[in-house]
């Protein structure tokens, strides 16, 4: 869509939201100077900036500050602001954060402005509106955006192992079997310090100059980009159901199976080690030509595709046991602190957020897909205005090959439980058999 258009759309939309009601009563104060808007993806950072200037023309009593801020500092640094009382008046929200902030009381419920102000949560893509209703019943985020897992891989390196888009495209993989076709092209791609490759006779697993797959981390209980993509395929799930479970299933021999296969690859040579990854990135990892296949997830395709002289193309995650592909399914929203000094103002921003007027300027970026489904169908054609075919991530949701992101209580207990249990295992310090021990400690927090 060309900018006159998109400005036009921004500019109605927002006039339309600044006549709704703000849902409910309160002072003159609440309804009107600035707020705070938080936000931890510095690629979404220019698309909101503007959604901030197009709403403050269509609301002069209100401004939006734009905050910005890493991962793990985000976090941090709300959950501190809660206990103090300084947290953002709105902030981008997590499936796995949102349920601890509801239990503490730190989210404002959104049900009376949305009924006051004829939200329709029907124009979001499938199922994302209900994620953020909790167990009381109440809504506590508008949906934003969503994102599925595929794999990005170098062209070039791929190409000189004579490993074609095709083959990229129709991988397979299961625990057993050699890893299907999928640990075959990853063991084809890795090569020593001596040129050997990993399928070749005396390749040198303690000196590897490329890995076939490269490694983010150990996932800790969601294995969002690491594993979840195979594990999803084999009928095994996080929980006894999702969103709201309370029994996890780390002990399941199924799970356990794909797991001590996923270490193997450390432990063959064909996926670094878990300490060299600490404080590294993947995707500079593979723009460096140490690794040629990355799993990550859709909000990652700017900057797969944005290095100088590396071209990276996209495949999707390979078919799996059940003979079908996998990918979770995560969808972010924007939440209002329940402490905010400004909640008139807060819903009035929130709804813009919500809005196809913001979310149409989000997907002319063409950095993630947006939550509502018309605003997700344009950021595809914006993507692919740049020359980059996301059809790998785009297709699991048509094609319904997805599963929620585990929504539950306790998350910040379980991963405290999950993650050195997991690391442990990918460092090849334990087999995964170890996680029926940490599984135990999990499910004990539910009880």
């Amino acid at each position: 869509m060309k900018k006159k258009a998109l400005t036009s759309l921004a500019a109605a939309a927002a006039a339309v939201l600044a006549l709704s009601a703000c849902g409910g009563g309160g002072s003159a104060e609440a309804g009107k100077g600035e707020i705070n808007y938080w936000l931890w993806d510095a690629n979404q950072l220019p698309a909101y900036k503007q959604c901030a200037d197009d709403f403050h023309k269509a609301n002069p009593d209100i401004t939006v500050k734009v905050t910005q801020r890493g991962w793990d500092d985000y976090w941090g640094t709300l959950t501190n602001g809660f206990v103090a009382g300084t947290a953002p008046d709105v902030f981008t929200d997590h499936l796995g954060k949102y349920p601890e902030f509801i239990k503490n009381k730190q989210l404002l419920a959104l049900d009376d402005a949305v009924k006051k102000d004829n939200i329709d949560t029907g124009i979001y893509n499938s199922g994302l509106a209900d994620l953020w209703v909790g167990q009381d019943g109440k809504r506590y985020g508008l949906p934003k955006d969503w994102d599925t897992i595929a794999l990005f891989y170098n062209t070039k390196l791929a190409a000189d192992a004579g490993v074609t888009p095709e083959q990229m495209a129709n991988l397979t993989w299961n625990p057993q079997d050699g890893g299907g076709t999928y640990e075959k092209t990853i063991a084809h791609l890795t090569v020593d310090k001596n040129g050997k490759r990993g399928d070749e006779p005396g390749f040198d697993k303690n000196n590897v100059a490329l890995y076939g797959l490269g490694l983010n981390g150990s996932g800790s209980g969601q294995g969002q980009t690491e594993w979840s993509y195979l594990t999803g395929t084999t009928g095994w799930t996080h929980t006894d159901k999702n969103p709201w479970g309370k029994h996890f299933n780390y002990d399941d021999p199924t799970f356990q199976e794909s797991i001590d296969w996923f270490a193997g690859l450390v432990d063959k040579g064909y996926m670094p080690k878990l300490e060299t990854t600490v404080g590294a990135s993947m995707a500079d990892t593979l723009a460096a030509g140490k690794s040629v296949i990355n799993a990550n997830g859709s909000w990652m395709i700017g900057q797969y595709t944005g290095y100088k002289d590396v071209k990276v193309g996209i495949a999707p995650t390979p078919t799996g046991v059940d003979g079908k592909r996998a990918s979770m399914y995560n969808g972010l929203a924007d939440s209002i602190y329940a402490g905010t000094k400004k909640p008139e103002a807060a819903i009035k921003w929130v709804e813009y957020l919500g809005s196809a007027a913001c979310q149409d300027v989000v997907a002319a970026k063409a950095v993630v897909f947006p939550a509502i489904k018309t605003s997700a169908d344009k950021a595809v054609e914006a993507f692919k205005a740049k020359g980059v075919d996301v059809t790998p991530f785009s297709q699991q949701v048509k094609d319904g090959t997805t599963f929620l992101y585990p929504i539950a209580d306790n998350a910040a207990k379980v991963d405290g439980i999950m993650k050195p249990a997991m690391d442990a295992v990918v460092s090849g310090k334990a087999k995964a058999g170890s996680l029926t021990q940490a599984n135990d400690q999990v499910n004990a927090l539910f009880k």
